[in-house]
């Protein structure tokens, strides 16, 4: 290869990293804004959750059927088409004049956003081999670390400073700079022959979307019964089984129903071309590696999800101020960058040996912030140095876990590949905030209402206190520590909360602890 070709090749990794960058921001760049959106459009708490988690569940359920789509179309032209969109959906969002259009937005930007990440992972494995596959990876791995630090950093200066909607805005220019690079530098991609598996897609979709929702939405409307009332269109679910319960029975038929199409028709068993071809599991470095991306994804991510709430309703930072915390997070993964570099180079340490190093920092980092949240006086830098070690471990594990599980699949086959790891990566982050936040709240719960009796409150009283704080997920801390009547209610929910925090820290260390364990059986490969 000569050197224009290699230029061309890290330039054109610009534009998938940025593209990464663009739908990353958007997950969570919108927990900060959404207080000004409930201001600006007078939404309720329902609508609230749709702005949130509407993308995400149609993000995780359509990324099989774009990863297929990928190999038939071509992985440059699906990305491409896939920043567009996301660009177009983005301008919905910022000038919608109500809370349901802005819901359709974002419904829209999930599906911009399907087709960019399994893509960019397609991409990025026929683009690059050997040693420069592993630095491509690491800074795609990195992208994403930064991507979620910075996402709460913008969306609390735009509260603080200007408008929610240039939460959205400020896509614009990054779309266009991508589709520039992208058009210019991208390679094109050897296509897969056959068509989609429609009836596959559709239990796919379905399922996938189900299952998105339940884990999502259990906490809210109960994991049996149902907690509170569901308004969808126009219609009211109030009383029995939870809907997020019923979600969960749902796609676990319809997933079932797609597994077993899935083999029958990956036998040839019929005309149709698979949609998850299962010969893929047949690679122990796939299969293995997938199972383990599960594991690691319950543990990777969901504490970023409760972590600003302990550090706006405990500590008392400002929207600006927990977002700018975040960033010790963006600067380790950086550092995992230069750390990953001239290993890789070196061939000193394989894929697999960083993913295993990523894992073990990401465990350290999160008892370190476990044990400073149990300090009566957690200091900054405290907090910081465990972000800062669990950003590299993020930078190194994120990055190379998806170079270890696509290291082997057949270029022709790249997109599909993506598209099932992707899969699993978002479902792992899925359950895992599920998982994190249930504990969370329910330990902020409990332990409140015991502190409170324990200081003369009586039941019913202490009862109520604990169901305000945390269906306010701590927004009411403020208010009761500033009144003397209820100071000291006040200061035993931020004890209570801190307590919530160290659990949810302890919690996901020991799924990452699984996740290394679960690195075993993936076998080492050299280059």
């Amino acid at each position: 290869m000569d050197m224009s070709q290699q230029t061309r090749r890290w330039i054109g990794l610009i534009a998938v990293a940025l593209g990464v960058a663009l739908i990353v921001v958007d997950t969570t760049i919108v927990n900060v804004i959404t207080p000004s959106v409930i201001d600006d459009l007078g939404i309720n708490s329902s609508q609230a959750q749709w702005i949130q988690e509407g993308y995400t569940i149609v993000f995780a359920a359509l990324l099989l059927l774009t990863g297929r789509l990928s190999d038939l179309w071509g992985a440059k032209q699906l990305f491409l088409a896939g920043v567009a969109f996301f660009g177009v959906t983005s301008v919905l969002a910022g000038l919608a004049g109500s809370g349901e259009l802005l819901i359709a937005a974002r419904f829209l930007q999930g599906i911009g956003a399907a087709m960019i990440l399994p893509t960019s992972l397609a991409l990025l494995n026929q683009m690059f081999t050997g040693k420069a596959r592993g630095m491509a990876f690491a800074v795609w791995g990195t992208t994403i670390g930064a991507a979620t630090a910075v996402g709460p950093v913008i969306g609390g200066w735009l509260s603080e400073h200007s408008t929610w909607r240039w939460a959205f805005g400020i896509n614009v220019p990054l779309t266009i700079l991508i589709l520039i690079i992208g058009t210019l530098f991208l390679t094109t991609s050897a296509r897969s022959s056959g068509g989609v598996d429609l009836f596959g897609a559709a239990l796919s979709i379905l399922g996938l979307g189900a299952l998105a929702f339940g884990l999502v939405e259990g906490r809210t409307y109960g994991w049996i019964t149902s907690a509170e009332p569901f308004h969808v269109l126009g219609a009211t679910w109030g009383s029995g089984a939870s809907p997020a319960f019923v979600a969960l029975l749902a796609s676990a038929v319809l997933l079932g129903a797609f597994v077993w199409r899935q083999v029958i028709v990956s036998r040839g068993g019929t005309r149709h071309y698979p949609l998850m071809d299962v010969k893929l599991f047949s690679i122990a470095s796939f299969r293995n590696g997938n199972i383990a991306t599960v594991i690691i994804g319950l543990g990777e991510f969901g504490i970023i999800a409760v972590l600003p709430l302990w550090l706006q309703f405990t500590l008392g930072y400002s929207a600006l101020e927990a977002g700018a915390m975040l960033v010790a997070i963006a600067v380790g993964s950086f550092v995992a960058s230069g750390i990953s570099f001239p290993l890789a180079d070196s061939g000193k340490a394989t894929a697999l040996d960083l993913v295993r190093a990523g894992l073990i920092l990401e465990v350290v980092g999160l008892l370190a912030l476990g044990l400073v949240a149990l300090l009566t006086d957690a200091q900054w830098w405290l907090i910081a140095a465990a972000l800062f070690f669990y950003g590299i471990g993020v930078g190194l594990a994120t990055a190379q876990v998806t170079n270890v599980v696509l290291a082997e699949i057949p270029e022709n086959e790249g997109g599909q590949g993506s598209g099932i790891q992707s899969t699993f990566r978002q479902l792992g982050s899925a359950l895992g905030i599920a998982v994190l936040t249930t504990a969370f709240f329910s330990t902020l719960s409990s332990t409140l209402n015991s502190k409170l009796l324990g200081i003369g409150i009586s039941s019913a009283d202490a009862t109520r206190y604990s169901e305000a704080v945390t269906k306010s997920a701590g927004a009411s801390i403020e208010s009761l520590a500033a009144q003397p009547a209820t100071a000291a209610i006040g200061h035993a929910a931020e004890e209570a909360m801190s307590h919530a925090l160290a659990l949810g820290s302890f919690l996901a260390a020991g799924f990452l602890v699984l996740g290394v364990i679960a690195t075993a059986f993936i076998p080492q490969r050299r280059d």
